[in-house]
């Protein structure tokens, strides 16, 4: 299940693991249009690792399918 906040916004996609990233991010801006950022990051992109609650990290493989669940941070 994907996890919510107190206000009941979604912060979690365990349903796109294994969809293609465009679809995934689609999904992502429509359930959360609060989010400043949803990026789509290759499988070992060099990343800081800032803690950010306006955005999600979309990580794909070379076939585009997404290998990590989404969620915000």
């Amino acid at each position: 299940m994907a996890a919510i906040c107190d206000d009941e916004v979604k912060t979690e996609w365990p349903e796109l693991a294994g969809k293609l990233g465009d679809t995934a991010k689609e999904t992502i801006e429509k359930e959360n249009p609060d989010l400043r950022e949803v990026v789509i990051l290759l499988v070992g992109t060099v990343i800081d690792m800032a803690y950010m609650t306006d955005r999600v990290r979309v990580w794909v493989d070379e076939s585009n399918t997404v290998v990590l669940v989404p969620k915000v941070g």
